[in-house]
Formats: C-alpha cells, structure tokens, sequence
C-alpha cells in the first residue's frame, strides 16, 4: 500500500508540473485590411485568373493551379496553430472541393528560406517540414507527412468520409506541436496524435492549396511558455 500511495504521489507531482505551463499569443491575424506582404509571402503559378487577395476579412486564394501563403515569422518549437478555413463551391472557375493543405515547422534551408517557388508541388520535396494535406486527391485522402531530408514519409493515412471535405463548411482547424507530439484537430475532433522522436524545432508555416477557391480567416498562433 505505501508503494502504490508513492507511486500515485509522484504521477500527481508530475502531472501537476506539466501542467505549470501555459500558451501564450504571439501572432494574431483577421484580415481585415490588405494583404502585408511583408508579413506574407505568396508563392503560386503565374496565371492571369488566379486572385489570392483579403475580400470582405478573409483571405482567399482563388486559383487554377498550386499556390503557398508563408508566414515570414519563422516560429518557436512548441506552438498551436489556429484558424477557419471554408472550400467555397459556387459556381466559380477554379471551384474545387479538395486540398485543404498546411505546412509547418518548415526548416531553413542553405541560404534560407526564399519564399521564390513557382509553388509545384515537388518544388518543396526539399524543404524539411511537416504536412497536413485534407481532402487530397480530389478529396479522397487526408494525410499528414513528415519531409526529411526529401523523403516524404505518410505518417496518417485517411480515406472515410469523416476525415474528408465538405463543400461550403467552415472548418476550425488546429494544429499543435509539443514537446515533440504533434496532432491535428477539425471542429474539436483530433484527426490525429503522432510523436516525433526526433522532432523539428520550430520553423515556417504557410497555407497551402491546388485548384479551388478558399477563404481563411481569425488566424491565431501560441507558443507554451513553462
């Protein structure tokens, strides 16, 4: 009895000890004013149609091709990323409900990140990353992939319904990196929990699409101070 009494005291001690901790603001964004690209960098195909622009506060990328929002702010190691995201299908040229896709924890390459891509796909095979696509492949997977070293490894594989894409729902995504266990969660629902033996520390986020029409909006980014 008095070992198990110990035992419970120390899994108390260090429950409470994790907990200590907390998550504090460090970027917020709700676009309400036009885009500042010198806190955003677009990278994307050059075609005459394709709008990625701040209309009625949320930002929409309107596009027949690839195309990736960097945050410039390179972010810490443990942080919860935050926001709403809509795939709009409305009759529009490039409307498309697929590829509700994220990068982050992108590492600084030699030289450093450019934010100069043409925004292919393979353009990023070299960047060490993480990666969230939902609803690929015209919305018949969602998967999360670890990029190191240009092996694009699938981590979380999913084809049901319930991990897929609806047309016009807003989804409140959020994304989190702690301590190593990163997790993805849609709508308070956590798609996935993965832990990373040897995790990436910190690096750049950006949205990520292909042809569709999406709008993005109350972005919020924390980081865990102990």
């Amino acid at each position: 009895m008095k070992y198990w009494i110990a035992i419970v005291c120390c899994c108390c001690f260090w429950q409470a000890q994790a907990q200590k901790g907390h998550w504090e603001i460090i970027f917020k964004e709700d676009f309400a004013n036009a885009l500042n690209t010198s806190i955003w960098a677009i990278e994307k195909m050059p075609d005459p149609v394709d709008r990625i622009e701040i209309k009625e506060g949320k930002l929409i990328l309107d596009t027949k091709g690839g195309a990736t929002v960097w945050l410039r702010q390179k972010l810490p190691t443990n942080i919860r990323i935050s926001y709403k995201r809509k795939l709009i299908m409305a009759g529009g040229v490039n409307d498309r409900v697929s590829d509700l896709n994220q990068f982050f924890h992108a590492q600084d390459p030699p030289g450093g990140l450019q934010f100069n891509r043409k925004s292919r796909f393979e353009e990023y095979d070299s960047l060490n990353l993480y990666y969230v696509g939902m609803g690929g492949n015209y919305n018949t997977s969602t998967r999360f992939r670890k990029y190191f070293q240009g092996d694009k490894k699938i981590l979380v594989d999913f084809a049901d319904t319930p991990h897929l894409l609806e047309a016009n729902k807003t989804y409140s995504i959020v994304i989190e990196v702690l301590n190593g266990v990163v997790s993805y969660t849609v709508d308070g629902v956590k798609f996935f929990e993965w832990k990373d033996h040897q995790p990436y520390l910190g690096g750049y986020f950006a949205f990520r699409s292909t042809k569709s029409r999406q709008e993005m909006d109350d972005l919020q980014i924390e980081t865990w101070k102990d």
